[in-house]
């Protein structure tokens, strides 16, 4: 659990974490471990990025990160849903910059908790799947893929549904007239 959060506060990559996790304590109990330690990194960076840099980023970007802004106070528990469901995003980005949002903090980790799950139990399913095929299972490496697969459309999906800043902005702007 501290590998994880040291390396999601240095930003490392999760997915070789969420791999060896896997490996070493196979996909429940690996899903469990990653999950807590994720959850854990997750609201450290939050707070550490909330507490020290918010107004100081809020006052450098301004224009185009009101809009971004408003658009996370607004949809922040689903935003946070869907990017936690995709894998190249590093975890510890997407925490230091949700950080410097206005999202709710119960949005926020409502969000996480939700997307995390689904996040990680491919790569976990896939660090347990390649000891599995090594005793010659290839079902686990094969439902990890799907789950995998799964994921990459959904948030496609929903990526594409999604609105502008810039409209999530003038929505914002147009409720607190």
């Amino acid at each position: 659990i501290l590998l994880y959060v040291l390396g999601t506060l240095l930003i490392l990559p999760s997915t070789p974490l969420n791999l060896t996790g896997g490996a070493i304590f196979g996909a429940w109990w690996g899903t469990l471990w990653t999950t807590v330690a994720a959850i854990i990194a997750a609201i450290v960076a939050f707070a550490f990025t909330r507490t020290i840099g918010r107004d100081l980023i809020a006052q450098k970007l301004a224009g185009r990160w009101e809009a971004i802004d408003a658009e996370m106070h607004q949809g922040g528990l689903f935003y946070m849903f869907a990017i936690r469901l995709l894998p190249i995003i590093p975890y510890g980005i997407v925490n230091f910059a949700a950080g410097l949002t206005s999202i709710r903090f119960r949005d926020y980790l409502v969000g996480t908790l939700l997307g995390t799950v689904p996040g990680v139990l491919p790569f976990v399913m896939m660090g347990s799947g390649l000891q599995a095929l090594s005793r010659g299972n290839i079902l686990p490496l094969m439902f990890a893929f799907t789950l995998t697969s799964m994921l990459v459309g959904v948030a496609t999906w929903y990526r594409r549904r999604r609105q502008s800043p810039a409209a999530a902005l003038k929505k914002t702007d147009q409720k607190n007239r």
